[in-house]
């Protein structure tokens, strides 16, 4: 292959990418999760990036533009786009990134960044899928290159700023 510049994509929440060696595919993260999933020789990977854990229950419009909002969902959709590439999933290596605390200190809702990674766990040993990295947890969002030429992925981490917890708005009435 030629020293061409690779292919962007970029994954918006609820999205998935599977490609080869031309592509290289971004998201930022919050406490979302990606999963990438990387066939060295083949030089095949996949890339999603779920908002919650478990699986859709019911298909609302938005559910059916987003397919991989649901961690099970997102896993299954790139399962099936690597068979279609013909990659062994068994040979494939799996990194996990992201379910950060995006407000710290707000109780409950920050924990949904937790239960994201720790499903992405699941699902990775559920498919027998090596896990070789991840990088989970933590304050504030990430950002993903995920450079499916080499299997490497870039993930920097941004701290959120103080007073980052978003302001309450009162009902004003005129």
């Amino acid at each position: 292959m030629s020293d061409d510049k690779p292919i962007d994509i970029f994954l918006m929440p609820g999205d998935f990418f599977v490609g080869d060696q031309r592509y290289r595919v971004r998201t930022l993260l919050g406490s979302c999760v990606s999963i990438t999933l990387w066939h060295p020789a083949l030089r095949i990977g996949a890339m999603s990036h779920f908002l919650l854990p478990g699986h859709s229950r019911r298909k609302s419009a938005r559910e059916a533009d987003k397919p991989g909002m649901y961690g099970a969902d997102a896993m299954q959709l790139m399962v099936d786009g690597m068979a279609q590439h013909g990659v062994p999933l068994i040979q494939c290596q799996g990194k996990i990134f992201g379910g950060g605390a995006m407000f710290p200190g707000a109780g409950k809702a920050g924990d949904i960044g937790a239960q994201n990674g720790d499903y992405a766990r699941s699902m990775l040993q559920q498919y027998g899928i090596h896990l070789v990295s991840e990088s989970l947890y933590g304050e504030g969002h990430r950002q993903l290159i995920f450079t499916i030429r080499s299997g490497e992925v870039l993930s920097r981490q941004v701290a959120p700023e103080p007073g980052a917890l978003p302001e309450r708005r009162k009902r004003v009435r005129a």
